[in-house]
């Protein structure tokens, strides 16, 4: 217990530690980072993994072939316009500039890049799902599952100003507290084995420059192992859920959906979903990790490159 209590106490300061810089265009670097990814393979990824935990009877295989069904390809890009849009224009930037803070001052306090980097992304989570995930992710889950309800004929905008209409912002946030847990404990740890992977990397030269196949292959590795938390997510799509059934309760809470998931699919219900969340969760992060460091670097040194030839 001591050894344990030990490894998560401030670590003596060496030297200067730079905060990275960022800026009004390192917070447009996120949106536009997310929503290139959420317009390419993400939201695929999204659907797919969204109708299997919805649908917890459904292969992969199933899921797949009933997706193309209710639309052939752009079948898989359902709740893309307005709500992914929506969603990764705004998520990205706020992950970053919060994540960014969060790093810069835990490792000022001492902690190591691990923990900072864990410390940052399960901030940068929790700012995510309560400023614009919770009524975005409702909306797409809507989109996904709303084919098997009476109101399938209907606009996404009319299904979302009936849910205002009858439950105010609190019904588009319906599920916020699930999605919350998720992108905390997502981000928390795609950062935090990112950069515990990182460090394995570089071994006893702490200070070494990472190559860019072992930058990508952290945040691959971040990203598949991120995706421990597969109950969460399950729980959370059935929060949103659009499917009726007979014996699911009408209003859900974490505990009360855990208990139905349970009680109708059993332990493995929780993990319906999970592949294509595997394969979404290391695209993201490869997007968002790799990609947003890598970009954030060129963006840094072009801007000192400039401030010297004017010094």
């Amino acid at each position: 217990m001591a050894n344990a209590i030990e490894t998560v106490q401030p670590i003596p300061v060496v030297g200067h530690i730079e905060k990275k810089a960022l800026s009004w265009s390192n917070i447009a670097l996120g949106a536009a980072i997310q929503t290139f990814e959420v317009s390419t393979l993400g939201q695929p990824f999204e659907v797919v993994k969204t109708h299997m935990a919805a649908n917890r009877g459904d292969s992969i295989a199933t899921a797949l072939k009933r997706t193309y069904a209710r639309g052939g390809i752009s079948g898989f890009y359902q709740g893309l316009i307005p709500w992914a849009w929506i969603e990764a224009s705004t998520k990205g930037g706020v992950l970053l500039f919060t994540s960014s803070e969060v790093d810069y001052r835990a490792r000022v306090a001492g902690f190591s890049s691990s923990w900072a980097g864990l410390f940052g992304g399960v901030a940068g989570g929790v700012a995510q799902a309560y400023t614009t995930m919770g009524f975005c992710t409702f909306m797409k889950t809507v989109e996904v599952t709303r084919h098997k309800s009476p109101d399938a004929s209907a606009s996404t905008w009319r299904i979302a100003y009936d849910v205002f209409q009858r439950e105010g912002i609190r019904g588009l946030n319906r599920g916020v507290s699930a999605v919350a847990l998720r992108q905390m404990t997502n981000w928390g740890s795609r950062f935090g084995i990112s950069r515990v992977t990182e460090s394995i990397f570089r071994g006893k030269d702490k200070t070494r420059k990472l190559s860019t196949s072992e930058r990508l292959a952290s945040s691959a590795i971040g990203g598949a192992l991120a995706c421990w938390n597969q109950p969460i997510e399950v729980i959370r799509v059935e929060m949103q859920s659009q499917t009726k059934a007979a014996d699911r309760p009408e209003k859900l809470n974490l505990v009360s959906t855990a208990r139905y998931i349970y009680q109708k699919n059993g332990f493995l219900g929780f993990y319906r979903g999970v592949t294509p969340r595997i394969g979404l969760s290391v695209y993201l992060t490869v997007c968002m990790v790799f990609g947003g460091d890598s970009v954030k670097e060129y963006f840094n040194k072009s801007k000192k490159s400039a401030q010297n030839a004017n010094a």
